[in-house]
Formats: C-alpha cells, sequence, structure tokens
C-alpha cells in the first residue's frame, strides 16, 4: 500500500518514520507540496493521500485524487471541515482522521495562551532582554476563583476542564452534548449564560454551519469585561474583523489564538520577508494583548507519535474495509 505524503515536515517524517516499521505493508513517499487541485495528480498510481489541516481537500481535488486512482484520504488531524465529505462519499473515497491523538496537548497550550496573555509574558520578556526591569502593562490577574468557561466538552474540551479545575476555578460549560465524564465539577450552562458570567473562555468545538463566526460582536458583547478569550480549535468560529471591533472596545484583557481565519497561507510558512497589506492578523498583532501561535498545538512528542500510528492503522482499516470511529467518508 502506497501513501503519497502532502506538505510533509521534517517532523512528520521523523515521526512516521518511527512508527513505519511497525506497519511493513505500507511505503510512505513524502513531499513538501501541499495538497489542493493543481497537487492532487501528483498522487497517481498511488493508494492514498495523507493531509493536514491547511489541505484543499474539496470537490476539485476529490475529483482528481478520483481521476488518478486513490481510494483513502488520510487527515493526519482531528478536523476535516476543508473536506468535502458528501463528494468523497460519492466518489466512494474513504476518507478518515485521527480524533484524539492527544486532548492534553492542545488543551495544555490553550491554558499556556491564556496565562500568556493574562500574565503578558512574551511582553515581559522581551522587556527583561532589553534590560527594561519596570512593571508597566505586565499586571494580570489571578485564576483561582475565576469562571472558566469552556464551549465544546470533547476530549480536548474535557482535559481543559480539568486543567482550569486544577487552577482552583469554577468550570462551566455549553455543549449540545453534555459529557458525563465532568459531571462531579462542571455545570453546563447556555451559551449566553456562559459568555455572561465566564472571566476565561476557551473555544474546544468544531467548525460547523451553527458554530461558524459563534464569537462575533453580538456575543462578545455579552461577556463580562475584561475576559480572557482562547481559540485552539477552528479559525472561523471567531469573526476576525469583529474581534478587532471588541478589542477596540476595551472588552479584553487578553486573546490567545492558536488558530485564526486567515492561516491556511501562513502556517507552517516563513513569511517574514513579506511585506502583508491586506493581512487582518497583523492587525491584530498590533494590539498589545493579543498573542498568536502557528496552528501548534498537537506539537507535543506525544502527540506526533499518536498522529503517526493512529494514521497507519486507519491505512490498514482502509484496505480492509473495516469501519472504526475514525472515519469521516
Amino acid at each position: 500500500m502506497k501513501i503519497l505524503f502532502y506538505a510533509a515536515k521534517n517532523y512528520d517524517e521523523k515521526s512516521f518514520g518511527n512508527m513505519i516499521d511497525q506497519f511493513p505493508e505500507i511505503e510512505i513517499d513524502y513531499i513538501e507540496h501541499e495538497l489542493e487541485p493543481r497537487t492532487a495528480a501528483l498522487a497517481k498510481g498511488y493508494d492514498a493521500i495523507c493531509a493536514f489541516v491547511s489541505a484543499d481537500v474539496g470537490t476539485k481535488t476529490l475529483e482528481i485524487l478520483h481521476e488518478n486512482g486513490v481510494k483513502t484520504v488520510l487527515m493526519r488531524c482531528a478536523g476535516y471541515n476543508n473536506v468535502d465529505v458528501e463528494k468523497a462519499k460519492e466518489l466512494g473515497i474513504i476518507v478518515k482522521r485521527v480524533p484524539g491523538y492527544s486532548p492534553e496537548a492542545v488543551a495544555e497550550l490553550a491554558m499556556a495562551l491564556a496565562l500568556a496573555v493574562n500574565r503578558r509574558l512574551y511582553k515581559a520578556y522581551n522587556k527583561v532582554r532589553e534590560n527594561d526591569y519596570t512593571l508597566k502593562g505586565l499586571r494580570g490577574v489571578n485564576f483561582y476563583g475565576k469562571t472558566a468557561g469552556i464551549v465544546g466538552t470533547g476530549k480536548i474540551g474535557a482535559a481543559m476542564c480539568r486543567i482550569c479545575r486544577g487552577f482552583g476555578m469554577k468550570v462551566i460549560a455549553y455543549d449540545v452534548y453534555q459529557n458525563p465524564d465532568l459531571k462531579d465539577f462542571v455545570e453546563y450552562v447556555s451559551l449566553d449564560e456562559l459568555l455572561a458570567q465566564s472571566d476565561l473562555i476557551s473555544l474546544h468545538c468544531p467548525l460547523l454551519d451553527d458554530t461558524y463566526h459563534m464569537i462575533n460582536i453580538d456575543s462578545i458583547k455579552k461577556m463580562k469585561d475584561g475576559v480572557i478569550l482562547v481559540n485552539t480549535s477552528r479559525g472561523a468560529l471567531v469573526d476576525t474583523t469583529q474581534l478587532i471591533e471588541g478589542i477596540r472596545l476595551n472588552k479584553f484583557l487578553g486573546v490567545g489564538l492558536d488558530v485564526y481565519e486567515e492561516e491556511t497561507g501562513n502556517v507552517y510558512e516563513d513569511r517574514s520577508d513579506e511585506i502583508m497589506e491586506h493581512s487582518v492578523t497583523s492587525r491584530l498583532l498590533s494590539f498589545p494583548n493579543v498573542m498568536i501561535t502557528s496552528h501548534q498545538g498537537f506539537y507535543t512528542l506525544e502527540a506526533l507519535e499518536n498522529i503517526a500510528q493512529t494514521t497507519l492503522q486507519n491505512m490498514m482499516d482502509a484496505a480492509a474495509g473495516t469501519k472504526t470511529p475514525n472515519d469521516c467518508a
């Protein structure tokens, strides 16, 4: 079984290379090109392709993959909103993902972002490097005794709930489906109640029609003044232009984003020599209470190992026609 691995980085080759001996039936070729319609034909002669969150796995891409004999799309990530699942089903292409590679990896980054924007760690680091030991602009708040509002309580959201509990916070949550494992210490409330009561709001839900731009100027105005907002889930959960409006209204103590709407062209690329004239992301970065990271929630040793293990097992299951909870189509 041959897999063409798109947008391969050195850490991908290392983590999958360390695991491949356990799957002698599988052969992988790695390329740096991202998966999109103009690169899909490179997969001719392969049984499957492996793609990430930044790939374009839309209708045109899937049609080209199908024309070139590809039977399986392996997403080495949890999200698959960039995949036209219905088109894949129509073409008979199996789509599998990695839903639970390391919930703690993402949740721990979410808390790291919350702490960093609260205590202005990025600013403090740069000040001290310049021999400025004043405390101007560094004041934060205690998390102990505050209320954490977790939107989405699947595996990652549940991990975030436990972290917040460990900080001595009251934990409230909103989800269409309540997680019974959290009933001992999490109170489920409506989204409006969560927005109004929370000192820290952390997003951990999938991107669906109902969640698209769920954070907008109307929802922002329902939040407490001085709230901290963290998004490590999907960029389009937040209307970036309206988030900027909320920041200018001094609504937020801090905003931490590992994902954002403009990330597709930026993720894992070095654009330091470019002038981004119309970038909304650049406008976000102009604010002293905003911190953006480059979609690195998954980037821990343990998570990379789990991604490789699950993705390769997904290939075996697809070849055997075995249905699993990892199936998208």
